[in-house]
């Protein structure tokens, strides 16, 4: 039977909306209207005044619940990562594989394609952060683990042959043709940890790349005489920025910044989420490192920023508090603008007839109460009586 969630204040393309009820049938949203009308027929599901946000879209989450996609690329990992970071409302997500050998980039792949022809929840696709990295902006990653692209990661990277590949490599560490090759056979291309000079990155643009990964961290600054990655991330109006709003990664002021010199619509919100997000131990070993959250961030014993502690509802929260962002933007950024990054912008990010029935409800600050994901609720999907969780 279909359901119509109604009393709750629902995330329209013209913001928060009173009065609307939203019926799902089966895994797609069937109608969105008046109550009276869009409920005829169907079970019904108070929502209690709450408000109804399209469910979070994260394209880099790296690990939750005490598990790291790059120590276990299967299955059963992809499953309780997605699993942890769905109590935040992220419904629709990219497993992240930070730089690594090639045969576990294949690995990685291999799961993920499993793990999209099984049905997981949420599963999008994957995302390969590395190894085509610049030695110089490397971060956190592994420095022996940084190579080149070449014909057989080539292969691997335009393998997964189901859902969505985001690569993130430096320009500098392949060239035009190649990223070319990467966008024709499906593959969206970001630019992160790279030292690039403004020419190159423009060059990438223009064979294809079309987004920038966390952007600031990890990449050439703007300067006076040489504008850089960041300068050219700017400059560019029709490519996506990526950004971890935690307060610790960039400085609000500077993300104030970007957000008026580019259009909004073309900023995402992601996480970079390690396995303490969703996990009662703040501490795990990254690639023989051990990475301590301290102070909300994932630091290395020198002090290296190692990804982050942040789930999709804080970054939400974050962005209307720290950037000054109304609740309608903050969350676009968390949805329908990902999902266009991710050219899914036609079937998911939105509260609309005909769209994947990926929904969030939160209370007044954007704590989560319940996902659905795919029409299924989140107590169906812990096994519990329907429509009793309160936290999804």
């Amino acid at each position: 039977m279909d359901l119509a969630l109604v009393n709750g204040r629902v995330m329209t393309d013209a913001g928060l909306e009173e009065g609307l009820a939203v019926r799902l049938s089966g895994e797609h949203i069937a109608a969105v209207g008046p109550a009276a009308e869009v409920s005829a027929g169907a079970a019904v599901r108070d929502l209690g005044g709450a408000l109804l946000l399209p469910g979070f879209i994260d394209v880099q989450v790296n690990g939750g619940g005490g598990v790291l996609f790059n120590d276990a690329p299967t299955p059963e990992t992809i499953a309780a990562i997605g699993q942890a970071h769905r109590r935040f409302g992220t419904t629709g997500f990219l497993p992240t594989l930070i730089s690594d050998d090639l045969s576990v980039l294949e690995a990685a792949i291999v799961a993920v394609r499993q793990a999209l022809a099984a049905g997981a929840p949420g599963v999008l696709g994957v995302h390969i952060e590395g190894p085509f990295l610049s030695p110089r902006r490397k971060g956190i990653h592994e420095l022996s683990k940084l190579r080149a692209m070449d014909e057989p990661a080539f292969r691997i990277l335009t393998s997964l042959q189901a859902g969505r590949t985001l690569v993130t490599l430096a320009p500098e560490a392949t060239n035009p043709e190649t990223i070319q090759r990467l966008a024709d056979a499906g593959v969206v291309v970001s630019a992160g940890h790279t030292n690039a000079s403004y020419a190159t990155v423009r060059a990438a643009l223009a064979r294809g790349l079309t987004g920038f990964t966390h952007l600031f961290n990890a990449m050439s600054p703007l300067a006076s005489r040489e504008p850089g990655v960041v300068g050219a991330a700017l400059e560019d109006l029709m490519s996506w920025a990526s950004l971890i709003v935690d307060g610790k990664h960039v400085d609000p002021v500077v993300l104030k910044i970007a957000l008026r010199c580019r259009p909004k619509n073309r900023f995402i919100l992601v996480t970079d989420a390690m396995p303490s997000v969703g996990a009662a131990s703040k501490s795990f070993v990254l690639q023989g490192k051990k990475i301590t959250v301290k102070g909300g961030v994932c630091i290395d014993e020198h002090g290296t920023l190692a990804g982050s502690d942040l789930d999709m509802a804080s970054a939400v929260r974050n962005a209307v508090k720290m950037l000054g962002l109304d609740l309608a933007e903050a969350s676009r950024m968390a949805s329908r603008y990902p999902a266009e990054f991710l050219g899914l912008g036609a079937e998911m990010g939105r509260i609309a007839p005909g769209y994947r029935a990926d929904l969030a409800l939160v209370d007044e600050g954007v704590q989560v109460l319940e996902t659905w994901v795919g029409g299924e609720d989140s107590a169906e999907a812990a096994g519990s009586p329907a429509g009793v969780a309160r936290r999804g």
